[in-house]
């Protein structure tokens, strides 16, 4: 059988469209696929399970942005212990649901852990994917990330990896609300409610200051079981009207300026449910990035994608080095170290294609 390899980019969260227990509907994420970072890994049937990074000076490979607007080109995010460690794990797991002998898998490139960028349920469908072609089978990612552990509040990042683009998710029925976190596995992945391509010229600015990880795990659950108990409702009207009279229009008519001004806002507004949670709007330093971000010309909108660290900005391809440019001044003037990069929306799905070479 021939070595099969599956690349993913990352995704922005813009927030949830409700956390309130008082509305039929909790969650209801939005967010875009982006072209960088990403993940990448080649595949190939074995007796068990072994994971190793690839050599990355065989050939290097970059997955986002590379043109006259774009002056730095992202280069690939090297495999870490933590990712070696978590993709073995969901290779083990994978091998189990689709009940094969095991996998051997090269990692490539890796999304950095725990950010903001999805880099969990990238991993996990990347290495699930990988298990079932290399054995000729259909990835299903959709029915199998909740065995994986993935999907249970936000659809954006199995849709992303499904199709790419702009995704507008339907939530749950909030009667499935429960103290506890539910049994893994015993959820659905929320279906689309809306996808649309992202134009072709639009750009994200992508700040990734060197803080703390964002919440993740058991402290992610307690945080989100936390906001939805005390969750303003009004707040998710608020939303709602966002979403429907500025995000969705702004997408289809591909006006950059009102889609990054109105998911800004869906993100200041979420930021209110976990002011107690992250210690502001915005955890730290993210506020002050997010706040320097706002003043630059050439970002239409800022803020922070999922639990942070990481800080995007909308722009677009003709304002792209000055965004750059004001991403670099944000991470001076908050006084922290970090990284920078122009990166382009994603609007197709995981690349998962044969590899015969070595």
């Amino acid at each position: 059988m021939p070595r099969v390899s599956v690349a993913a980019g990352a995704r922005l969260h813009f927030g949830f469209q409700n956390l309130s227990l008082a509305h039929e509907r909790l969650y209801g994420a939005l967010g875009v696929g982006i072209d960088d970072p990403a993940v990448e890994v080649v595949a190939e049937p074995a007796e068990d399970v072994s994971v190793e990074m690839a050599d990355h000076g065989a050939e290097p490979r970059s997955h986002g942005v590379a043109d006259a607007s774009t002056p730095d080109a992202p280069t690939p995010d090297a495999p870490t212990p933590d990712a070696l460690a978590d993709i073995r794990r969901y290779a083990s797991d994978a091998c189990s649901l689709l009940d094969v002998p095991g996998v051997s898998i090269d990692v490539r490139t890796t999304i950095p852990r725990h950010v903001g960028l999805g880099s969990g349920t990238q991993l996990a469908l990347a290495t699930v994917a990988a298990v079932a072609r290399s054995y000729d089978g259909e990835p299903a990612v959709r029915d199998h990330a909740p065995r994986l552990g993935r999907g249970g509040r936000s659809g954006v990042g199995v849709a992303a990896f499904e199709d790419g683009g702009f995704v507008l998710d339907v939530g749950h029925p909030t009667s499935r609300f429960t103290t506890h976190r539910p049994e893994t596995g015993e959820w659905t992945v929320p279906a689309v409610a809306a996808r649309h391509p992202i134009p072709d010229d639009w750009r994200f600015l992508l700040v990734l200051p060197d803080a703390e990880p964002g919440r993740n795990g058991d402290d992610e659950d307690r945080s989100i079981r936390a906001a939805v108990e005390r969750a303003d409702p009004d707040v998710a009207d608020r939303i709602a009207g966002i979403v429907t009279r500025r995000v969705l229009p702004a997408i289809v008519e591909g006006r950059a300026d009102a889609f990054g001004e109105a998911v800004a806002d869906v993100g200041r507004l979420n930021g209110a449910w976990y002011a107690d949670e992250q210690g502001g709007v915005y955890r730290p330093p993210v506020g002050g990035i997010v706040a320097s971000l706002s003043d630059a010309p050439a970002i239409y909108g800022a803020g922070q994608s999922s639990w942070g660290p990481a800080v995007y900005g909308v722009t677009d391809a003709t304002h792209a080095a000055a965004a750059l440019e004001a991403g670099e001044a944000a991470l001076e003037a908050a006084g922290v170290d970090g990284t920078v990069r122009i990166v382009a929306g994603r609007n197709q799905g995981a690349r998962i294609e044969p590899r015969r070479n070595r």
